[in-house]
């Protein structure tokens, strides 16, 4: 199908933003009034722009304020309408939108809406425009689809049909199967966009808060599936007000919004990228530090053994149980401390994910590797972290490693149960559908932890077994990198054995405040002696009706710090309820260092 976006969804000036649509792929847009009345440009000279760039003008908006008034009021409309309308022939729109009336002196008259929306109709079809008739979920008295309907049925004008949109339909909590009650060719547009679902006025929640299909808590595939079961053949355009997208790149906001509807498309079964290619496991982390001695020195205490050595690289193989971290040192790394930089996902077909992924406008990245290295694919995620799908069957990445003498590995990690990537502010959402659709992860629900100076939210992504698990966070403090860092749990199947060993080793963990183990008491009931020894170690505690998570943490080297973790088969948690504990230990950490 056709797709369309609004200009009021992008930021920037509006050249601007026709641009960001059309590099990400679009074919059409919405012109936002205020996007025009800001714009240098003549209206004859956006639609040559828009031409130039292969986008049509597939609507214009919008008219308020229209129907149900007095008479005096609704002249003045008509002239209002008329001046639109040539400016919008100007442009190559042929296509109004008109939301119903929030205007004080409207009536609640279905008969009089109806007899205006007909004038307006007559009006526009004088100038070869069509008027797509919207309820505002807001509505002085039309606030539902099936009420807009009725008055555009009722005025039976060829020239008036309605516009759907899935934010005034959902967020009112409306059937939308009554959408196949209307005729495909009544309904002249269709506008999505999803959202959260928040108490808060509809108003308020509608202007700041939408967002794109797959990101919020609606849905919008089974609303869709409703319209394209009447015969609509029209496009499927997003309309999202949010003020972090209205702050945001332009660019990579319009390549968020295409792939929504490129996954929104798979959903309902009309078109789609290849099909899914879910990650079976970790293969390796790959950490960047300008200084591998203090990690060496973590990663020992921790069991780690270095392994191996790439044959052309500064990298460095470290292992343990089936848990595989890089160590780059090379060139290219900043100077800003240790992070991590690259994930190795496994996958049973790594040219079928890479596929996926660039059908889903992944950057795809460019390898730099000597002819005897590996071909790996790589796709770089929202926050620059690299992708790598990797086969399964034995060599693949690891022969591009020679082996070295090194000690026996230590045998308390068995795997690394997930990773936390801190995700800049802007691109929370974003991050959350890339993994989503491009890696065929599952999205849990989003949450929201205390921190000392703010709130911590976090959503985690992961496979069906739980083998591969992503917690992406963004932070209250972002120039905070130390607290808010990125961290690699480690799965043990005795953290009280690893943590006294990583201790014993010279390691530091996070020590906890005693209050907490306080609380602790009160709420659960422990074997004797069991208490204290969580005390000792910092071990925090969590328990649902699953079973038990019991967890530690290590300091904190440049980004990144390590979790011990020790989970119940079917607990499939992160511990949230322990992480405004655990935040603020590493702000209490944290000023003792710089003290």
């Amino acid at each position: 199908m056709r797709t369309s976006i609004a200009t009021v969804s992008l930021s920037g000036s509006l050249t601007e933003k026709l641009t960001a649509a059309a590099r990400a792929g679009f074919d059409g847009v919405e012109i936002f009034e205020n996007d025009l009345l800001a714009a240098p440009l003549a209206p004859e000279e956006i639609r040559a722009r828009c031409a130039d760039l292969g986008l049509t003008v597939d609507l214009y908006q919008p008219l308020r304020d229209i129907e149900a008034v007095p008479a005096e009021v609704f002249a003045h409309n008509l002239r209002r309408a008329r001046h639109k309308f040539e400016l919008m022939r100007r442009l190559g729109a042929d296509t109004v939108l008109v939301c119903s009336s929030v205007d004080p002196s409207a009536v609640d008259d279905d008969a009089l809406a109806a007899g205006h929306l007909s004038e307006l109709a007559d009006l526009a079809t004088d100038l070869g425009i069509r008027v797509a008739y919207e309820a505002l979920a807001w509505g002085r008295h039309v606030s539902t689809y099936d009420h807009a309907w009725r008055i555009v049925e009722a005025a039976g004008h060829p020239a008036l049909g309605t516009c759907l949109d899935s934010f005034h339909i959902l967020s009112r909590g409306c059937d939308p199967e009554g959408i196949e009650d209307i005729p495909g060719e009544k309904i002249f547009f269709l506008q999505l966009a999803d959202a959260p679902l928040p108490a808060m006025d509809v108003l308020q929640w509608s202007r700041h808060h939408r967002c794109f299909p797959g990101q919020g808590g609606f849905d919008v595939a089974g609303l869709v599936r409703h319209v394209l079961r009447t015969g609509y053949d029209g496009p499927l355009s997003l309309e999202v007000f949010n003020d972090v997208f209205r702050q945001s790149e332009a660019g990579p906001t319009a390549v968020d919004a295409r792939r929504s509807l490129l996954m929104l498309q798979e959903e309902v079964g009309v078109a789609g990228p290849p099909a899914p290619v879910v990650p079976t496991g970790f293969a390796f982390t790959e950490l960047l530090t300008p200084d591998a001695e203090p990690l060496a020195a973590l990663l020992g205490a921790l069991g780690f053994a270095r392994t191996a050595r790439h044959r052309g690289k500064p990298v460095d193989l470290w292992q343990q149980g089936e848990a595989r971290l890089l160590v780059n040192t090379g060139a290219a790394v900043r100077r800003d401390g240790t992070r991590i930089a690259a994930v190795g996902l496994e996958s049973p077909d790594p040219a079928g994910a890479a596929r996926r992924a660039e059908a889903l406008l992944a950057p795809v990245l460019p390898r730099r590797r000597a002819p005897e290295d590996a071909p790996l694919d790589a796709v770089a995620a929202p926050d620059g972290t690299e992708l790598f799908f990797c086969g399964t069957r034995p060599g693949g990445w690891r022969a591009d490693f020679e082996d070295v003498e090194h000690a026996p590995a230590a045998t308390d990690v068995r795997h690394i149960d997930h990773l936390a990537l801190t995700q800049p502010w802007h691109h929370f959402d974003e991050a959350a559908l890339f993994h989503r659709s491009v890696l065929g992860l599952r999205a849990e629900d989003s949450v929201d932890v205390a921190d000392p100076y703010g709130l911590l939210r976090s959503r985690a992504v992961s496979n069906a077994d739980g083998s591969v698990r992503i917690a992406l966070t963004v932070g209250a403090a972002p120039t905070d990198d130390t607290v808010h860092a990125q961290h690699i749990a480690l799965a043990t199947d005795d953290v009280v054995a690893a943590a006294r060993r990583f201790r014993d080793a010279g390691g530091r963990l996070l020590p906890i405040p005693s209050n907490y183990y306080d609380d602790l008491a009160a709420r659960h009931t422990f074997a004797d002696g069991e208490l204290e020894t969580y005390r000792e170690l910092g071990i925090l505690y969590d328990r649902d009706e699953h079973g038990a998570l019991r967890h530690c943490y290590t300091r904190t080297i440049g980004g990144v710090f390590f979790e011990l973790l020790q989970r119940d088969p079917a607990h499939r948690g992160y511990g949230a309820r322990n992480a405004p504990v655990r935040l603020a230990a590493q702000h209490a950490a944290q000023a003792h260092a710089g003290g």
